[in-house]
C-alpha cells in the first residue's frame, strides 16, 4: 500500500512538473546607449544583458538586442509578436532612452534624429501603445518594464523648435493604464525622470528588478513593492518607481514549492533569499565571462562583490588591462595560417564528415572550453550560435560553421575528458599538455536524456524520502 502511494506522490509530482515546463514566455529585452545624434547612456546595454540572464534562467524565450536602430527595433519587436501569440507571460524590457509628446510615450532607437514633433509622429520614434498592442495582445499575463525615463535631451530640441506654437514634451514618460492582465512598471513616477547610475553598472532600477522579481515564491506584485523599497533606499529617496497594474490572479516568475518558501529564514525586508549557488548569478557571469568590456565584468562584481566566480572576473579585468590578446595567441600557437582567413561554410563542414557522435564530440569540448552548449549530436541555433563566439575568441572568421582546419585547432586546444553537467560551465578547460587527442570519439551511452533526468528526478525524491526515514 505504501509502495502504490508513493508511486501515486511521484507521478502526481511528475505531472507538475511538466506543466511547468509546458508555460510558455517570451520576452523582449532592449538596451540602447549609443545614440549617434546626442549624448551615450553607458548602462542600457549591460542592464540589458543582466535581464536576459535573469529571465532565461526562469525559463523565459528571449528576443534581445542592444543599441538597435529603427530598423534593427522593428525586426526585433515582429519577431517577439510572433513569438508571444497566444504565451502564457509575454514580458517586454527596454532600457535607454524614451519621451512623452502630446501624452503619448515612444522608444528611441539609437539613429533616432528628432529636431520636432513631426519627427517623433511620423516614424523616428516607435510608440509605446501602439507596439504593446501589437505584439503581447493575445498573452494571457502581460509584463512591461520601461526604465526609460531618463533625462532626455530630445525634449529640449523639439521645445527650442517649436517656439511659435504649444507642444506638450516631458523628458520622463507619461502616465499609461494597464489593460486586463496586464503589470506595468516604470523607473519613475510619470513625467519624472530617474537616474542612470554609475557608469559600467546596472541602473538602480533594473538592479532591484533582478534582485527581486524571480525570487523563489515571490508574486509578482510582491516583488514590485520590494523593488520600489530598494530604488527608494538607494537613491536616498531620489527616485520611487512607479506602476500600474490590472494583473488577475498571482503571478510568479520563479514558483517554488510552499514548504521550501515557509522554511527558508527570512531577511530583514521579509523577503526569501535565494539559494546559494544562485542560478542567476550562474546565467549572469555565462553572459560576461568572454567580455572584452571592463565595465560588463565590473557589472558583475558590483552585482556579486563576493560571487562564485569573483577571482574569474578579476582575472580576466586584469588579462584585459595588461592586453587580452596574448591569450587568444597562446592558443593559437601552433595553428595553420589559413586557420585565420578561411571562412567555413556548410559545404566545408559536410567535408570534415561530422557524424552525430562526432558533433557531440564538438559541443562537449565547446562546453569544457567554456563556451556552453547542449550536447545533442545535432547542430542547431544554439550550437551556431557558440560556434560563432568560439570562432571570435581565437580571431578566425565567425560564421557558426567549422572547416577542416578550426576542426583540428579545436580538437588540439585540450584534452577531451567528459564533463558533468554540473561542473562543465565552471572549471577551466585544461590546455593539451600531449600531442592532439584522436578525433575518435568516445563511447556513448544508450539511455537518453529524458530517460536520466527521469530517473534522476525519482531517485532523488524516493532518497530525500527514505533518508528522512532514518533521520526519524
Amino acid at each position: 500500500m505504501r509502495y502504490l502511494t508513493l508511486l501515486a506522490s511521484l507521478m502526481c509530482m511528475a505531472l507538475s512538473v511538466s506543466a511547468a515546463k509546458a508555460d510558455r514566455r517570451v520576452a523582449f529585452v532592449v538596451g540602447n546607449g549609443s545614440y549617434k545624434n546626442v549624448a551615450q547612456l553607458p548602462n542600457p546595454p549591460i542592464d540589458a544583458k543582466a535581464m536576459a540572464a535573469t529571465l532565461r534562467n526562469v525559463g523565459f524565450e528571449v528576443i534581445e538586442g542592444s543599441n538597435l536602430s529603427r530598423d534593427q527595433m522593428t525586426e526585433k519587436l515582429l519577431d517577439f509578436g510572433r513569438k508571444a501569440q497566444g504565451s502564457d507571460i509575454a514580458l517586454f524590457y527596454y532600457a535607454g532612452h524614451g519621451i512623452a509628446v502630446g501624452g503619448t510615450n515612444y522608444l528611441l532607437p539609437v539613429d533616432a534624429d528628432i529636431k520636432t514633433e513631426m519627427d517623433v509622429k511620423l516614424g523616428a520614434a516607435i510608440n509605446i501603445d501602439l507596439t504593446l498592442e501589437q505584439t503581447m495582445g493575445d498573452a494571457k499575463v502581460k509584463l512591461v518594464f520601461l526604465d526609460a525615463c531618463r533625462d532626455n535631451p530630445f525634449a529640449a530640441k523639439i521645445k527650442s523648435n517649436s517656439a511659435t506654437r504649444s507642444v506638450n514634451v516631458q523628458s520622463g514618460l507619461a502616465e499609461m493604464k494597464s489593460g486586463e492582465g496586464t503589470l506595468i512598471a516604470f523607473a519613475t513616477g510619470p513625467g519624472q525622470t530617474a537616474l542612470d547610475g554609475q557608469e559600467g553598472n546596472n541602473s538602480p532600477f533594473t538592479r532591484a528588478l533582478i534582485d527581486n522579481i524571480t525570487r523563489p515564491g515571490v508574486e509578482i506584485q510582491q516583488a514590485m513593492t520590494s523593488v520600489r523599497a530598494q530604488v527608494n533606499e538607494e537613491t536616498h529617496k531620489g527616485q520611487l518607481p512607479w506602476g500600474h497594474t490590472n494583473l488577475i490572479g498571482a503571478v510568479y516568475l520563479n514558483q517554488a514549492p510552499t514548504t521550501q518558501v515557509a522554511n527558508a529564514a527570512p531577511t530583514a525586508a521579509g523577503i526569501v533569499p535565494a539559494a546559494a549557488g544562485d542560478g542567476v548569478e550562474l546565467e549572469y557571469w555565462r553572459s560576461v565571462k568572454e567580455s572584452n568590456k571592463p565595465e560588463e565584468l565590473n557589472a558583475y562584481l558590483t552585482a556579486y562583490p563576493n560571487g562564485q566566480f569573483k577571482a574569474l572576473a578579476l582575472a580576466r579585468l586584469a588579462a584585459i588591462k595588461s592586453g587580452a590578446s596574448t591569450a587568444t595567441r597562446t592558443l593559437n600557437a601552433g595553428v595553420d595560417p589559413a586557420t585565420f582567413t578561411d571562412e567555413a561554410s556548410q559545404v566545408t563542414e559536410d567535408q570534415i564528415g561530422l557524424d552525430k557522435t562526432k558533433r557531440r564530440d564538438v559541443q562537449r569540448r565547446l562546453t569544457a572550453l567554456g563556451f556552453d552548449t547542449k550536447q545533442t549530436g545535432v547542430f542547431n541555433d544554439e550550437t551556431r550560435s557558440v560556434l560563432k563566439r568560439w570562432q571570435t575568441a581565437r580571431g578566425y572568421p565567425s560564421s557558426g560553421y567549422l572547416n577542416k582546419n578550426q576542426h583540428k585547432a579545436l580538437l588540439a586546444e585540450m584534452v577531451a575528458a567528459p564533463a558533468t553537467a554540473t561542473d562543465a560551465s565552471q572549471k577551466p578547460a585544461r590546455r593539451a599538455s600531449a600531442p592532439p587527442p584522436s578525433s575518435a570519439p568516445a563511447p556513448q551511452q544508450r539511455s537518453s536524456p529524458g530517460d536520466a533526468a527521469g530517473a534522476a528526478f525519482v531517485g532523488g525524491v524516493v532518497g530525500g524520502m527514505m533518508g528522512g526515514m532514518f533521520r526519524r
